[in-house]
This record gives C-alpha cells, structure tokens and sequence, in this order.
C-alpha cells in the first residue's frame, strides 16, 4: 500500500473511532429507520452513466471550490444529467465533510455517493444515516474480512458500492469478494481508478489495460484523470459503462452546460 494511502487509511480508522464514541451506531440506524429510504441508482442497458463530483480540494489539483454551499453546483449536474453525485467527505486532504454529504443528498433528487476511504462498517451506517445512496469502497484498504464486512453492511441498507481498483490484482479481489453474493442489478459497480496514488500521477492507458479483466454483467466504471470530453469518448468506446468525474466538472463555469455537453457524447460514443 503506496503512503498516501496508507494515510488516509490510518486517518480514517482515527475518524471512525471518534465519530462511533460520539454517536453510537444504534443511535445512527434509529435515525435511518425515520428516513426515507436510499434513491435507487437506475443504470439503463446500452446507455452511459455520469457520476459528477463535488469536492473542494484535492492534492493532486489543490483548491477547487471557495464557496460555503456546493449544493447549487451539485443541483446544476443533475439538471445537465448526472446520474448521481459524489460527495467527498474526506476533511484533511480534500476539505470534505458529512454535513456536505447530508446538505447535497437532501438538496438534489439524485442517489448521492459517499466518497471517502472508508475502513470501518460504522462509515457505511453513518452514510446512509446522512442521506448517501452509494459508498466508495477502495479493495487496496481492505483486508479481505473488512471488505465481505464493508459489502455486507453496504447491501443491508440498500446502498450501492462503487468497489475500486488499481491494477488487475485488486480486480482479481474484488471478483473474489462478490462471488457467490446475491446482490440486485446495479448495486455494486467496478470503478478503475488511473491515478497512481503514490505519485498522484494519471497513468490514462490503465483504463485500457484493465477492461478485458472486467467482466460482463457488472457495469464498470472509470474514475480519475477525465480531463476533456475526448476522454470520456474513450472509455465510452473502450466499453466503459459510465465515469466518475470530478476537477473537470468542479472547474467549469457553467457546469448543467458541461455534464449534458459530456454525457450526451459518451452516449454517442457507445451507440
């Protein structure tokens, strides 16, 4: 495991820990129990899903977002036609936290993803108590116990997962871990994420590589390194079935105008 991510791991382990001596998970499933239940996120057959990201920073691009509310912009990509958005609620490294999760996923009418670098079947409950429909999980992290954990708690509150990976070995674990699971059409996508989280450079020709170890049957996902609309083009060739998009939306002036501009040419690309 490359030290960025080792950090956010160990980081995260420490979040986990002091949110669950704060509020309890039972006290967070006794919220759930009052709320409505997650928004389904409906992938058509033949069709390109575009997942838009709301973050206010990152490492690798720095500051990406001034502002005090990001649910203006998050409404704007649902209404350019974002299938879902995510919401990074990492606070130390991408500015995130829960309350943007909980103010977007009450502010728009899409399934909203939590993206962080969960670690802890806690995190799960604590998103779907705060309005997620979805969870990152990231196979690198994980022991192989805490993921079937992870994708359990996962399945047992309707949430989707999008299970990353690097290279074909944690694709290789991620088959592994949903093998034998009987879950619904949809709920757990693979995403290949291009950034090389030890240099936090994209390596673009990774969205190549691992697409014959993809399989048919589970809608893959490319993340990371989506600059312009060619290449979200490309992974809609390569047979990609949708893309995670995060800086490229965060930086447009008008982005409904971009993500309807993206989505409608991935589509093109796959017809």
């Amino acid at each position: 495991m490359s030290g960025f991510l080792e950090e956010m791991r160990a980081a995260s382990a420490a979040r986990a820990a002091e949110s669950s001596s704060r509020v309890s998970a039972a006290a967070l499933e006794s919220r759930i129990a009052r709320s409505a239940p997650p928004r389904p996120l409906a992938l058509r057959a033949g069709a390109f899903a575009v997942l838009a990201e709301v973050k206010r920073s990152s490492p690798a691009l720095g500051s990406l977002a001034t502002e005090a509310s990001l649910v203006p912009r998050a409404r704007a990509y649902v209404d350019g036609g974002a299938d879902a958005v995510s919401v990074l609620t990492e606070p130390a490294r991408f500015g995130g936290s829960i309350e943007d999760l909980e103010e977007i996923a009450g502010a728009v009418g899409a399934p909203v993803l939590r993206k962080d670098f969960l670690v802890d079947p806690y995190q799960i409950v604590e998103a779907r108590a705060h309005g997620a429909s979805g969870v990152l999980l990231i196979a690198r992290i994980l022991p192989d116990a805490t993921l079937a954990a992870m994708l359990d708690a996962s399945s047992s509150h309707g949430l989707f997962v999008l299970l990353e990976s690097f290279d074909a070995a944690d694709v290789r674990r991620c088959l592994a871990a949903l093998e034998g699971r009987a879950r619904g059409s949809g709920d757990v996508l693979l995403g290949v994420n291009c950034r090389d989280l030890d240099t936090l450079a994209v390596d673009s020709g990774r969205f190549a590589a691992l697409r014959p170890h993809l399989p048919p049957g589970i809608p893959c996902i490319a993340e990371s390194g989506l600059a312009a609309v060619q290449d979200l083009v490309r992974v809609a060739e390569l047979g990609y079935d949708g893309a995670l998009v995060g800086a490229a939306f965060m930086r447009a002036t008008e982005p409904r105008a971009r993500v309807a501009e993206w989505k409608a040419a991935a589509i093109e690309a796959r017809s």
